[in-house]
């Protein structure tokens, strides 16, 4: 049975809803002041409704947006704005290659190695 939306979220609840472990969730407390969670007797996490929801943000932007931590803490204090971080573009794109073409290329460069080691 399903917790309710506005039902509080354990750590152990919160790090497989999103796939994160538990400690990088406590990891997370320490660099982002804004993420500060309800905690009871013996140190237990109680994630509000709206710690899930940063903790969301935070999780999106370090793991999908490609934001390193200082530049989540950065979106987080409003010190700039979240647009998404370019994604890498591949420098050596795979050509189609005849079949045959490959190994002439190889014997070639064989052919290259020797001639230069002579």
């Amino acid at each position: 049975m399903p917790k309710d939306a506005d039902a509080f979220r354990t750590i152990g609840e919160l790090s497989d809803q999103l796939g994160v472990a538990q400690h990088i969730l406590r990891y997370w407390e320490t660099r982002f002041p804004q993420l500060q969670p309800l905690k009871r007797a013996g140190n237990r996490r109680y994630y509000r409704p709206e710690d899930v929801a940063l903790v969301e943000r935070i999780n999106r932007l370090l793991n999908d947006d490609g934001y390193t931590i200082r530049g989540v803490q950065k979106v987080l204090a409003g010190k700039t704005d979240e647009r998404p971080a370019p994604k890498p573009v591949d420098k050596a794109p795979q050509l189609a290659l005849e079949p045959g073409l490959l190994a002439d290329l190889k014997q070639l460069r064989a052919k290259l190695a020797d001639a230069l080691s002579a």
